[in-house]
């Protein structure tokens, strides 16, 4: 039989079209294919990283790279997902591509026409300039994923979404492997122009390929109330419609808030334990986690309550954001970061799982769109107030001889003693409030949600 009206439009996918092996492969090559154009984004970014703060030895600046991408992403996520709900979902995925290699090649212009000392004087306004040409070809190409996740429910059977969804974590993954190695060798060794370049030749080779996969499964664009280029309503809307599943959005933020500390001060300080090229080497090693993460989900899924399974996750991840930089060793710093990582893929695929299964395909651009925004919010939100607290006022006392002999009990000794102190509080906030969730009525309802419409596709798809 076909799938249940409330999964798809029947007048705009059929699925009857090729076998689910066959959608399964066609999955997969637009996997590839987003993992390379994320890779290439992500590079760039994370190059523009380590080259701001080398070149400036200033977190502010850094956290406001970091904070700038996630409130980008805040701010435009509602208008993809609806532009994702309005239009084929390979369409969407070729614009963005488009997009992004346009403003990749704005920045290599700007960056060859600007003389370096007025590129880099923080007074000015070329380096902001610089930097957010960069930041708004990244965000667009976050279009991609936005429409990757609607894909898993048109071309992946229900009862695969949740392995289906710990694939994307292991290509995640990869992709940072991949990126935060070639990113500190490519600053290191090559420079920022040499760096653009890479990112311009491989984001061409990315929307060549894009050209050339199809989905016939998807007849039309799916029948949406979507309106304008920026349905907030409707995407409230949706997200208000299933019991309980704004709450789940809220509990995926919980994951964001510490994320946005991390954000501003994680490449600081293993930019002051290691040099660029090493700091790179490390951050590649240690996400391989994501790769684990991705592959323990893709062979034993998420268990009963993906909700539950998040929450849990997320307490670890504040205990391990709390201890592992109380001493400034450098084996504690890459355990952790490897832990944390292997951590995400849990939260990320728990909440797409529950949105996949319960929201209509013609509202999921929207609803994941929101949550992107939603959660993408937390991040930036804690950045911006972190780094200036950070730079002006816990890195001095830290610093100090008298903050020093403070703090050399609990966090030892080490110039990088002020970002630890943030570290453990942070990850002490984010334990508890995970703790409390559990607690709530909320979590008890969006659990016997998700349980009751687990049942009710399978007998849908009997």
């Amino acid at each position: 039989m076909t799938e249940p009206a409330h999964l798809a439009d029947p007048d705009a996918v059929d699925t009857s079209v090729r076998s689910p092996a066959e959608r399964s492969r066609t999955f997969a090559g637009i996997l590839v294919n987003t993992a390379l154009a994320n890779i290439t984004t992500s590079y760039l970014w994370f190059a523009l990283t380590f080259w701001v703060y080398l070149e400036t030895r200033n977190v502010i600046a850094t956290g406001v790279v970091g904070g700038a991408y996630m409130l980008l992403i805040a701010l435009s996520s509602i208008s993809f997902g609806t532009f994702v709900d309005r239009y084929r979902k390979l369409t969407v995925m070729r614009f963005a591509a488009a997009f992004t290699l346009a403003m990749f090649v704005l920045s290599g212009v700007v960056f060859l026409l600007v003389p370096m000392e007025r590129l880099l004087d923080l007074t000015q306004p070329w380096l902001w300039i610089f930097m957010l040409i960069i930041l708004i070809g990244a965000v667009v190409e976050n279009m991609r994923n936005i429409a990757l996740s609607t894909t898993v429910t048109i071309l992946i059977e229900p009862d695969r979404r949740a392995n289906a969804n710990g694939m994307v974590g292991m290509v995640q993954g990869l992709m940072f492997i991949v990126t935060s190695l070639l990113s500190g060798l490519s600053v290191g060794l090559l420079g920022m122009g040499w760096t653009i370049v890479v990112a311009l030749v491989l984001t061409a080779v990315a929307f060549a390929h894009l050209l050339t996969l199809t989905m016939p499964e998807e007849i039309r664009a799916a029948a949406t109330d979507a309106k304008g280029g920026f349905d907030l309503r409707g995407a409230l809307a949706a997200v208000l419609a299933v019991g309980g599943l704004f709450a789940l959005i809220l509990f995926s933020t919980f994951n964001n808030f510490i994320g946005g500390v991390y954000m501003a001060l994680m490449d600081p300080y293993g930019l002051e334990m290691f040099s660029v090229e090493v700091w790179g080497a490390v951050f590649a090693f240690g996400a391989t986690g994501f790769i684990v993460g991705g592959a323990l989900i893709g062979k034993f899924g998420l268990g009963k309550n993906p909700l539950r399974t998040m929450l849990l996750v997320v307490v670890i991840m504040g205990f391990l954001g709390a201890v592992f930089t109380l001493r400034e060793w450098p084996w504690l710093y890459v355990a952790g970061i490897w832990l944390y990582l292997v951590l995400i893929p849990f939260v990320e695929a728990a909440e797409q799982t529950v949105i996949q299964q319960v929201v209509p395909l013609q509202k999921q651009g929207r609803v994941f769109g929101f949550a992107m925004a939603f959660e993408s919010a937390a991040a930036p939100l804690t950045a911006f107030v972190i780094a200036p607290i950070a730079q002006v006022w816990i890195i001095p006392y830290a610093r100090s001889a008298e903050g020093a002999a403070q703090l050399a009990p609990l966090l030892g000794e080490g110039i990088s003693r002020g970002i630890a102190l943030v570290f453990l509080v942070a990850g002490i906030i984010v334990m508890a409030a995970a703790l409390l969730a559990f607690l709530t009525p909320v979590y008890r309802r969006v659990s016997a949600s998700y349980a009751g419409a687990a049942p009710a596709t399978a007998d849908g798809q009997a």
